[in-house]
């Protein structure tokens, strides 16, 4: 919703709103919030909301702890499952320091800083997510279980797919609050679905895609389920991933224009990322447990490309049409932080144009099945996250993109996770601990 502060003054007066959810995301990603009463949202716009940023994993120690919330008034949404009267609605904010200068963990002002620098070089983005999540069922004390809720298959119909009338309410609620999904489908696993969006500029794609998260766990729990977002939440079935396609445009033209052969913006964007693949892992793959998904059930880990192969890391379907036309990273996980990928994945495009990176031949070989020499000619994404934290820790890149307070936060954190598993003696039962109520 494009809304200036008084008309959300004005809508919150004219629509009975009783409750206003200010939201964020910590550095890793998770959705936070704290309700106001509508007599505070003048407040809010003017001078923030105070909360205490040292409770916060990630955020600020004890000595320095006081951050605000500023609303941004361009994210009004009613919260369609709140009752009608008494309405809650939802902002996402902008995180700043008492002096007005801006949190360092605020993944949104980042995504903002690199969404600026791809304008003022005369190009503008779009992003579509296409994100996979299993469904559980709950036992009798309501919490979650690892038995899913049906067996169906990839496409599979009623009776089969049991999810039909969940994946429905999740697709109408977005709708309602002005999120456009595409497409909904059972996906391969039992009890696995998929929803795709239509592509928005970056940040608000980073927007929808944390508040499908919500929407969907929202609904799951509705209908008496568990959504879980983990990349490997069954040992023997395929894992969950979020598939981000990327459209550039320059004065109107695709630069992902089907072969490329007359784009050569578009083939250096392709080898930037591809460049930084490595070093950007942590943050698209951020938990011990994505590890186990890559490399199998179509879920790539090698640095390379192709037009129709799912295989590689990189794919640039064979599409005609300005919008149609893309490239699609198909290794991240659920369980990012959208805005700090997002802009990674934007900086590592740009530098890839301005340094003129060449790209390297396509890949049409199946790396999935393909011998030890073939799959040797190719460079692969770290194999755990320890290697992944230690490929971030020496990029440069990383420490010029990210402000490095939060980059510290974010790798000591990952580092004790990865010790926190490594150390226990059964890795699937401490995974489990850890990670699946939260993701």
């Amino acid at each position: 919703m494009d809304t200036t502060m008084s008309e959300v003054v004005q809508f919150i007066e004219e629509n009975d709103v009783k409750f206003i959810r200010l939201a964020f995301c910590d550095i890793f990603g998770n959705q936070k919030n704290i309700a106001i009463q509508p007599a505070e949202l003048s407040r809010a716009f003017d001078q923030g909301i105070h909360f205490n940023a040292s409770a916060l994993r990630g955020f600020l120690n004890v000595d320095v702890s006081d951050l605000l919330l500023f609303p941004d008034p361009s994210t009004l949404s009613v919260l369609p499952w709140r009752p009608a009267q008494g309405r809650v609605v939802r902002f996402y904010c902008d995180i700043k320091y008492p002096d007005g200068t801006y949190f360092e963990g605020d993944g949104r002002h980042l995504l903002r800083q690199a969404s600026r620098r791809a304008r003022q070089a005369g190009y503008s983005l779009t992003m579509g997510t296409a994100s996979e999540f299993y469904l559980f069922e709950l036992d009798e004390h309501g919490h979650p279980t690892t038995i899913p809720h049906d067996h169906g298959g990839y496409f599979d119909v009623a009776p089969l797919d049991k999810a039909e009338n969940v994946r429905r309410q999740i697709c109408l609620t977005l709708e309602e609050m002005g999120i456009q999904p595409e497409s909904s489908h059972h996906e391969q696993g039992p009890g696995q679905n998929e929803v795709d969006f239509r592509y928005a500029e970056a940040l608000e794609a980073a927007d929808n895609f944390v508040t499908f998260k919500w929407v969907v766990k929202t609904m799951a729990a509705s209908s008496g389920l568990h959504a879980s977002f983990l990349p490997k939440p069954l040992p023997d079935a395929p894992g969950s991933g979020l598939h981000l396609s990327v459209s550039i445009l320059r004065e109107g033209r695709n630069l992902f224009h089907p072969t490329l052969a007359d784009s050569a913006d578009g083939r250096c964007f392709i080898a930037g990322v591809l460049r930084r693949a490595a070093e950007m892992t942590l943050f698209g793959n951020p938990l011990t447990n994505s590890y186990q998904r890559l490399g199998e059930f179509e879920a790539p880990k090698y640095i390379t490309w192709s037009h129709r192969n799912r295989s590689p890391l990189i794919t640039v379907p064979l599409a005609d049409g300005v919008r149609a036309n893309r490239m699609k990273l198909r290794a991240f996980d659920g369980c990012i932080n959208p805005y700090i990928v997002f802009s990674l994945l934007i900086h590592a495009g740009l530098d890839g144009i301005e340094q003129q990176l060449p790209l390297p031949a396509a890949c049409d070989d199946n790396l999935f099945t393909a011998p030890t020499d073939v799959r040797a000619r190719y460079a692969a994404l770290p194999g755990t996250l320890c290697e992944a934290i230690a490929c971030a820790r020496q990029s440069d890149f990383i420490r010029r993109c990210l402000p490095d307070k939060a980059l510290r936060a974010f790798f000591l954190s990952k580092q004790a996770e990865h010790d926190q598993i490594a150390a226990a003696q059964d890795r699937i039962t401490a995974e489990h601990a850890l990670y699946f109520e939260r993701y």
